[in-house]
């Protein structure tokens, strides 16, 4: 789908909402720590990470072609340090959508130290803070279209100038995604999981974004593909976080098996999808006429099986080696 780049828009912002959703409580009762914040995060993260990059050694190859010497080097330190997209033209080093994990990595340092500050009390206080970061978010699309760096007449997904590349990869851009995430999940405790409100701005912000994206080679890309929808990502996510039809429909348990291991599959789609058309097994194996379903099958498979197999077991054992000495003994 040539639209499906806005779902990494929609994962940073539900990244700022589901972190505030689990852990607002814990904040304000004082028992959360950085420490054992950032500890819980690492754990559940890095093992898959690693996994990704393991699985992509090949990639490698094509890298060394594409950069100069240092720039090789210096993505090979950067990538497993979660660093890699603070440097524009690294940003997609070794596993392409590896970059928001880096940006990710950037939210979670930040967050215990903004979700202990005092949180707005009043709707309309929260509805104006929702509008600020959203044009916060357009802020620098906007200047880039305005002034156009990169030269490039009609940008793209498929443009590789360095400022487009800043604009898309680079942390700082998406802050105010993942702010407003956190926003609406303090606006999320105001409404009542039954309002007939999360209903009805749930299938409005459903059929808007299908519409958006049948027609979204004809809006503006740099606006498009963070800042512009997180008004109809709100509506989404505050749909799926009440008690309705589309959010039991969306609870089955297919969707919560997929949904857990989503991260899984986001960090190893692009490159095992690469390898497996490469590789022409479809094609070997006569499977290649139930394409692409049968791919996106395979892929689900593998994520699960990644999940059970690499996450699980990595977190426990990262948790118990980062886990205070006094807590294992006690």
């Amino acid at each position: 789908m040539n639209g499906g780049y806005i779902s990494v828009s929609f994962f940073l912002l539900l990244s700022g909402f589901i972190l505030t959703y689990n852990y607002a409580d814990r904040a304000q009762k004082g028992a959360l720590t950085a420490r054992s914040f950032w500890s819980a995060r690492f754990s559940r993260l890095y093992p898959v990470y690693a996994f990704s990059l393991l699985l992509s050694l090949g990639m490698l190859t094509q890298e060394v072609a594409a950069h100069t010497r240092f720039d090789f080097g210096l993505g090979l330190v950067l990538t497993p340090l979660l660093l890699q997209g603070w440097h524009p033209l690294l940003t997609n080093f070794w596993n392409t959508p590896a970059w928001t994990m880096s940006t990710e990595a950037f939210f979670y340092l930040l967050f215990p130290f903004l979700i202990t500050r005092r949180r707005p009390r009043q709707v309309k206080t929260l509805l104006m803070i929702l509008c600020g970061l959203w044009l916060c978010g357009l802020v620098l699309p906007a200047l880039y279209m305005h002034f156009n760096p990169d030269g490039d007449l009609h940008p793209d997904r498929y443009s590789v100038g360095v400022w487009m590349r800043a604009l898309k990869f680079m942390p700082l851009q998406h802050l105010p995604s993942f702010l407003f995430g956190m926003a609406l999940g303090f606006l999320n405790e105001k409404i009542r999981p039954e309002s007939r409100k999360r209903l009805v701005g749930g299938i409005v912000a459903f059929v808007a974004l299908y519409l958006i994206l049948c027609v979204g080679d004809r809006l503006p890309y740099v606006m498009m593909h963070d800042g512009l929808l997180m008004p109809l990502f709100a509506g989404v996510i505050l749909c799926l976080a009440g008690r309705n039809r589309i959010a039991w429909f969306f609870g089955l348990l297919p969707f919560i098996a997929i949904g857990e291991a989503s991260y899984c599959l986001y960090l190893l789609h692009f490159n095992l999808w690469t390898t497996l058309h490469d590789s022409h097994f479809l094609e070997k194996s006569g499977l290649i006429v139930f394409d692409p379903w049968i791919s996106y099958l395979l892929l689900i498979v593998a994520a699960l099986l990644t999940k059970r197999l690499i996450e699980r077991p990595g977190r426990n054992l990262i948790s118990r080696f980062l886990q205070p000495r006094t807590a294992r003994t006690a």
